[in-house]
């Protein structure tokens, strides 16, 4: 029987498609015994995943201060792991996989020419673009698992796993009588967000063309930007602000219920795709939508960027430029009007509603 450890510490998006390597490896693997290391906030998109054994929290800010770490490092090595992967590969899980002593610790090489200093037994090389439909994130993370051994029958699609109880919950209280379209506003940090005006301009087309029932999508940290953006909509008749889900797994129970997503790109997304719900995405600008465009085709799942709109419009920017827009992309983020996401949007609507 083998042990496993999978690291992930990053956000709630990459935690869940990291699990593909649990799930695959469990697949072949069925007497395995598969631990996940993920942040507190991110555990919704691992609960009930038959093919985790363990959940490990860690927490962002605990996990930076040396102690920490030192103790965290020192419980690993006590597990005597056969095998981690670790597929965002930062100073905190290297040091992990460094001084773990498992058997094997796979994960990706360091960009930086004097960045491998033996952290990995596999240290592997990410790849430049992506060969498959799931998008290169979920590809990075299978090249991981195909380093320890060969396996065939992959299966890239993560999965969500709600018990019975949890499907038979009324999570949309008294609007059950139209369809629900979950609009996720904002995006998870201010450089994945749409402006305002454009998010409520969107927002109206929809209320404007079809009976069905918006359903505003926000952190907790974020009710007061929310608010702002409602008070800019015009036709508020069918927005819901009064259901709110306080955790990812409640999101997860909401999503489940809802007909489908509309978003700015970030965690709900992975998670409506694992729950076989059609997404509509809008990209920032400075995201690589190949790393995280997974499964599109155009009609059940659908995207839009500003570099498929104006495809020649990095290529008078330094990289000093493209740096500073990364930081800041909300000029760029205005090019991205409306008036060119509107009618993808409605053929997306027409074709899922």
């Amino acid at each position: 029987m083998k042990k496993v450890l999978i690291i992930q510490n990053k956000r709630i998006g990459d935690v869940l498609i990291s699990s593909v390597i649990a799930n695959n490896y469990k697949a072949k693997h069925p007497d395995s015994e598969i631990h996940f290391m993920a942040y507190d906030f991110t555990h919704g998109v691992l609960q009930n995943n038959p093919n985790i054994d363990k959940i490990i929290s860690i927490n962002d800010k605990e996990l930076k201060k040396l102690p920490v770490l030192f103790k965290l490092i020192r419980t690993v090595k006590k597990e005597k792991y056969d095998i981690i992967f670790d597929p965002y590969s930062k100073t905190q899980s290297k040091l992990i996989c460094k001084f773990s002593g498992a058997k094997q610790t796979i994960g990706h090489k360091s960009r930086k020419k004097l960045g491998n200093w033996g952290y990995y037994t596999h240290p592997i090389a990410i790849s430049k673009e992506k060969t498959k439909i799931c998008g290169k994130a979920i590809e990075d993370r299978i090249h991981l698992l195909q380093q320890a051994e060969t396996f065939s029958n992959i299966d890239y699609e993560p999965k969500l796993f709600l018990s019975d109880e949890e499907k038979s919950e009324n999570q949309l209280g008294k609007y059950t009588d139209k369809k629900v379209i979950v609009f996720g506003i904002l995006g998870s940090t201010p450089q994945k967000s749409m402006p305002y005006d454009y998010v409520a301009e969107i927002v109206d087309f929809i209320a404007n063309q079809y009976d069905a029932y918006i359903l505003f999508n926000y952190a907790p940290h974020q009710k007061a930007e929310a608010e702002k953006i409602y008070a800019l909509c015009k036709n508020k008749a069918n927005i819901i602000l009064d259901i709110y889900a306080p955790s990812i797994r409640d999101f997860i129970k909401v999503m489940n219920q809802c007909t489908v997503l509309v978003s700015n790109e970030g965690g709900s997304v992975h998670i409506a795709k694992a729950l076989n719900k059609p997404t509509f995405t809008i990209f920032s600008p400075y995201v690589n939508k190949d790393h995280w465009a997974s499964f599109e085709d155009g009609k059940f799942h659908h995207s839009v960027h500003l570099l498929e709109m104006k495809p020649n419009l990095f290529d008078s920017f330094t990289f000093e430029e493209c740096k500073r827009i990364e930081k800041n992309p909300d000029e760029l983020y205005k090019q991205l009007t409306p008036e060119m996401i509107i009618p993808e949007l409605d053929t997306f609507l027409k074709n899922n509603l």
